[in-house]
């Protein structure tokens, strides 16, 4: 059992704090783990590198919740990255059989607080910010991949772009704007 400062406990305290290093640490630790779990579930690997990144985002919005089991965060996070890649798999198979029934569509969250409708904002904001500073080719892609959830082959296509390139692109988006959410997380 680790007792020192690298501990997961250490970093998620850290990282709760606003230590977005410590929360890098957390994630370039755990990611790789998190991205097979999820991959064992969907066997794609798009899909399976879009559920680790929710993964994390997920930890990152729950963090003064999580609960760590034998001084790490891995059991939490394998657990959150099975569930997410399995609600995933049914959004995934309803979108291609439109004649899914609708109880297969998750509910809605409770009534947000206030505070957190105000987070949304801020976040919605930022993002918005940074999309419009995006090339117009990276501005379509977000568009293509992240609002309309369109697979990153189907985006190529459209596009007019290497798979590849979406996937890089796309890759680098979401760390830019995981960067950007961090920089508003040490400011609030």
């Amino acid at each position: 059992m680790r007792t020192d400062e690298s501990a997961d406990r250490a970093l998620l305290a850290r990282a709760a704090g606003g230590d977005g290093a410590a929360f890098a640490a957390i994630h370039d630790r755990h990611v790789r783990a998190v991205y097979w779990q999820a991959y064992s579930v969907l066997h794609d690997a798009d899909a399976a590198q879009e559920v680790a990144q929710d993964t994390f985002l997920t930890l990152w919005r729950r963090i003064d919740s999580v609960r760590i089991v034998d001084e790490s965060v891995l059991p939490w996070l394998m657990t959150t990255a099975r569930y997410t890649a399995l609600n995933t798999g049914r959004r995934l198979a309803a979108v291609r059989d439109r004649s899914a029934p609708l109880d297969t569509v998750e509910p809605p969250d409770a009534a947000a607080s206030p505070e957190d409708e105000a987070l949304a904002a801020e976040v919605r904001g930022l993002i918005a910010d940074a999309v419009h500073a995006l090339s117009p080719t990276d501005q379509r892609l977000y568009r293509l991949c992240v609002e309309d959830e369109r697979t990153y082959e189907r985006a190529a296509a459209e596009v007019g772009v290497s798979h590849a390139a979406v996937r890089n692109r796309v890759s680098r988006l979401r760390s830019r704007l995981r960067a950007d959410l961090s920089t508003l997380r040490e400011q609030s």
